[in-house]
């Protein structure tokens, strides 16, 4: 994606879940966070001067996308031709902000889902790689799908992903942040499916919020679903949107008051997929079947539960 006057955006690759119990590893004993990189370095010196300061095992990566970011050009234009280029002066800011646990995303202000470049700000949670597995599931349950509803739509990755894919669907993406509907509707724009894209400001929570919706042949949900006491990385836990990540102490609470409502919201033959925590199939599964589902598990690529097809049980 992109030409090479256009920053490479981040592609995410560590999972909520692997977030939840992974933490950075620290440098700050090294004394390496307080050095700074010289006046005149150049760029292939500033980069290993910030992989040392970063010091976590994907710093490199890390070093070299906001290298890139800086310059404004893609990482590889980077490496094949600016190594050598005087380090931009904004470089250094940039990777302050990431050394105090500021996320690479938000730094960039980009994030890369299924090969396509999405805007993300500290209103929407970061796409990961393991929504892709809920987006091929989707693909999957409902390949003709026409009307597709998203339920939570952040960033609109999930949403926007299928309109692209699915070029004769039209899609409505609910979310309770007006400030998360407009970066999704930003994102609707940049991939040149604003007209058959609509976000409208709704919240699962409340009385008659799925009131004049209509049915759908799709309706995907990416909720909160991480636990309440969960040891989050500092960059997710005191960065990304709260409300996007905690649901209760179980990491079920909005499990809980959504799946009762997707029966009525699905045109008959219609189908419903959610995305879950690694660990939470079974009790997500029990849930679904209560009201009236038929449930089928989709594992991401690296092989943990994370995606449920529903559909209604004719049994």
């Amino acid at each position: 994606m992109g030409d090479s006057s256009s920053p490479t955006p981040v592609r995410v690759e560590r999972s909520r879940d692997t977030l939840a119990s992974r933490q950075r590893v620290s440098t700050a004993a090294c004394g390496l966070r307080s050095t700074r990189t010289g006046k005149g370095a150049s760029v292939g010196e500033a980069l290993r001067d910030a992989t040392k300061r970063l010091g976590a095992d994907w710093a490199r990566d890390e070093a070299e996308m906001l290298m890139a970011h800086a310059l404004g050009v893609t990482r590889s234009v980077m490496l094949l031709g600016r190594m050598r280029d005087p380090a931009p002066d904004g470089f250094e800011a940039m990777l302050t902000r990431r050394l105090t646990d500021e996320p690479l995303a938000y730094i960039v202000g980009a994030a890369e889902f299924q090969g396509r470049r999405f805007t993300v700000t500290p209103d929407v949670l970061i796409p990961r790689c393991d929504s892709e597995a809920t987006l091929l599931a989707a693909l999957e349950a409902s390949p003709g799908a026409r009307r597709i509803l998203d339920c939570g739509t952040g960033s609109g990755c999930l949403l926007l992903s299928l309109l692209a894919e699915l070029p004769e669907a039209t899609g409505i993406g609910i979310d309770r942040s007006t400030a998360a509907l407009a970066v999704a509707a930003a994102n609707a724009r940049s991939l040149g499916v604003a007209e058959r894209a609509d976000m409208r400001e709704r919240d699962w929570n409340q009385p008659g919020w799925a009131a004049g919706l209509g049915a759908f042949d799709l309706a995907i949900a990416n909720p909160p679903y991480v636990e309440d006491g969960a040891a989050l990385d500092a960059s997710v836990r005191d960065r990304e949107p709260a409300g996007a990540l905690f649901a209760g102490p179980e990491g079920l609470d909005d499990y809980r008051v959504l799946i009762p409502q997707l029966p009525g919201l699905l045109a008959p033959d219609g189908a419903a997929v959610l995305e879950i925590g690694y660990r939470q199939a079974e009790a997500v599964t029990a849930l679904a079947e209560a009201a009236g589902f038929a449930v089928e598990l989709r594992r991401d690529l690296g092989g943990r539960d994370r995606a449920l097809i529903l559909r209604i049980s004719c049994g």
